[in-house]
């Protein structure tokens, strides 16, 4: 381990890394209201503007479109031109193009800004967890990460209470949420504005008089605010050796580097477990409310049910981004992933309407709560040097199970009904998680350059 990270790991926690915590989770809030508002905007679209379903459904995908392309290359780019820089550009990105649908008077070009969107939402994803991480001690780096996942959980209840109460208010209440979800935004990024370089990152780029800059930097902030500094852990040669090793140059050779090796049996378990988990949560969720219309259940339409599912989602991030630190991230992400989808069976199976609501609310803390698990352990298990390459294709590759599970459940459900759904569904759960078990390494109280080590000597 370099002498810059050493002091890295040293470092208490802080009104530096709180301001941390907010500064980037803000940023997964509105990620998570812009993605989630929109189930509530397209019924009202596709009244206005007359659209059949195929119109509606492209209209409800154009976001994960962007998605995908904005988390692949984000993560490359932030490895080639640096973490802070590619954060700034994706928020703006997002910001102006919210707006911008806002604005639009018809689905192709509504279409086209949500692309757009998403593309910035996508990047700021993949980006805010390995940049942030790379501040924190191992002490607490699973919790800090998992916590600044739970974010998300704010955005889908916002975006619950301006769907319920703002969407139908006026018939221009569909433009003030998109305005609301953005104007925010440009706050934000003048917050961030004065947010450092990740000195890990600079140190693996050469530019180590910068690298000690920023942390000679960060450290007279935290003296300033009465922290006591610890001795740093003294230097490993071999750890060090890892830390310096030379940085991947281009976009092809870092997307190379994710296969090179024994890093591809990292790469491997991270792409599965995005799209086991991605794909079923999706599923889940796309098809419980047609689960309740079958069974005449009135409380589909209920405004209180959906934002009971919502509110679930905060204590179970929360949840398991403390677990992440007793458990462990595999122990984490694998709890949770099976008794999500125990959760989902049950559902199957309930009748009275408090029945699946406890069900629902199970289903939405187990399954919002892996990706505390999730966002901590795949910005850990990537060497400094790829580490945004490999956290963003990791997402854009769970982003597909986003976009092809609610169709391939459509072939599934007239055959097998809703039993064979959920159950293929929690079979992709657990095989997810046997693969982390099996397939992933250890993290959890170990430096980031400690387990880079343990990655290339395994």
């Amino acid at each position: 381990m370099s002498n810059l990270s050493s002091r890295i790991e040293s470092w208490p926690f802080s009104t530096f890394h709180r301001r941390l915590l907010v500064i980037g989770g803000l940023g997964y809030t509105f990620d998570a209201m812009d993605a989630a508002v929109l189930a509530f905007i397209l019924p009202v679209l596709r009244a206005v503007w007359h659209l059949t379903s195929v119109q509606t459904g492209v209209l409800g995908s154009g976001t994960y479109i962007g998605y995908f392309f904005g988390a692949l290359l984000a993560g490359a780019c932030g490895d080639l031109i640096g973490r802070r820089r590619v954060m700034m550009v994706a928020l703006a990105i997002y910001s102006a193009a919210s707006l911008a649908s806002a604005m639009t008077h018809g689905w192709p070009t509504f279409l086209v800004s949500r692309i757009v969107a998403g593309f910035g939402t996508g990047a700021e994803s993949a980006i805010i967890a390995p940049y942030l991480a790379e501040f924190v001690s191992r002490r607490y780096r699973g919790t800090f990460v998992g916590s600044l996942a739970g974010f998300f959980s704010f955005g889908f209840v916002a975006a619950a209470l301006l769907g319920y109460l703002v969407v139908p208010a006026t018939p221009q209440g569909w433009r003030i949420v998109l305005v609301l979800t953005a104007l925010p935004v440009l706050m934000l990024l003048w917050w961030r504005r004065a947010l450092p370089e990740s000195p890990r990152w600079l140190e693996s780029r050469g530019r180590h008089a910068e690298a000690a800059a920023t942390v000679q930097r960060i450290e007279q902030q935290l003296l300033a605010a009465g922290a006591v500094l610890e001795t740093p852990a003294p230097e490993t040669g071999h750890a060090t050796h890892a830390a310096d090793a030379p940085a991947a140059m281009s976009l092809a050779a870092n997307f190379k580097a994710l296969w090179a090796g024994r890093q591809a049996r990292v790469t491997a378990m991270t792409w599965t477990m995005w799209l086991a988990i991605t794909f079923s949560y999706y599923s889940f969720f796309t098809w419980i409310p047609g689960l309740l219309i079958q069974h005449g259940m009135s409380i589909t339409k209920s405004f209180g049910y959906s934002l009971v599912i919502y509110v679930a989602q905060i204590p179970g991030y929360f949840s398991a981004a403390w677990l992440n630190e007793k458990l462990g991230r595999q122990a984490t992400i694998a709890t949770y992933m099976v008794l999500g989808g125990v959760a989902a069976l049950a559902m199957t199976m309930m009748r009275s309407n408090e029945a699946i609501m406890a069900a629902g609310i199970c289903l939405s803390f187990f399954m919002n709560g892996t990706y505390a698990g999730v966002y901590a352990y795949t910005a850990e298990v990537f060497p400094t040097a790829i580490r945004t390459t490999g956290v963003g294709t990791a997402s854009a590759v769970g982003r597909i199970g986003a976009i092809v599970s609610p169709i391939l459940v459509g072939y599934i459900f007239p055959a097998f009904g809703f039993g064979g759904v959920f159950g293929i569904t929690t079979a992709v759960l657990v095989a997810g998680a046997l693969v982390v078990l099996v397939m992933g390494i250890n993290t959890r109280g170990r430096s980031l350059e400690n387990i880079a080590v343990q990655d290339l000597d395994a």
